[in-house]
């Protein structure tokens, strides 16, 4: 069996314990007053299972396969392709986690965004620089002050 469907069989096992206590055991302990709500905690979580238990069945029986087209990843050559870019936006993706809370919101997302952009070949800096500034400005915008949910905008050694 190839590659990509023992994945698809692990991730379909782990939908489907993942959907059993989605459906069956996360809702026992409901207040009585939660039970007659349209939507529960556990609706997103159903959903969710539903969609990965569809997605896991269409790679493992071989729905999506066809004739393999130029530009589809060969497994066989993944030494290839631009691991080396790969790797390093992993390792990015790790470095932007942990810098988020000491460094802020506006400055560690702006910083992966530009470098992320340079990884991947972007040389404009007159387009890359005001497109994350913007870009980070208005995702914050949106989660301080219109969801209400507290993200620190700047390092912690300033105070804020």
């Amino acid at each position: 069996m190839a590659l990509d469907r023992w994945i698809a069989l692990v991730l379909l096992g782990i939908c489907i314990v993942y959907g059993y206590t989605a459906w069956f055991t996360m809702d026992g302990n409901l207040a009585p007053f939660m039970r007659r709500n349209p939507i529960w905690p556990s609706t997103f979580p159903k959903v969710l299972s539903i969609f990965g238990i569809i997605a896991s069945l269409v790679i493992l029986l071989g729905i999506e396969k066809g004739e393999q087209k130029i530009g589809e990843i060969d497994h066989r050559r993944l030494t290839d392709y631009f691991l080396g870019q790969a790797i390093l936006l992993l390792l990015l993706m790790v470095a932007y986690a942990l810098c988020l809370r000491p460094l802020g919101f506006l400055f560690s997302t702006s910083a992966f965004l530009m470098i992320g952009s340079l990884i991947l070949g972007e040389r404009k800096f007159h387009v890359l620089i005001p497109v994350a500034l913007i870009a980070t400005g208005a995702v914050w915008y949106l989660v301080q002050e219109v969801l209400g949910i507290f993200l620190r905008p700047l390092p912690l050694f300033l105070g804020v």
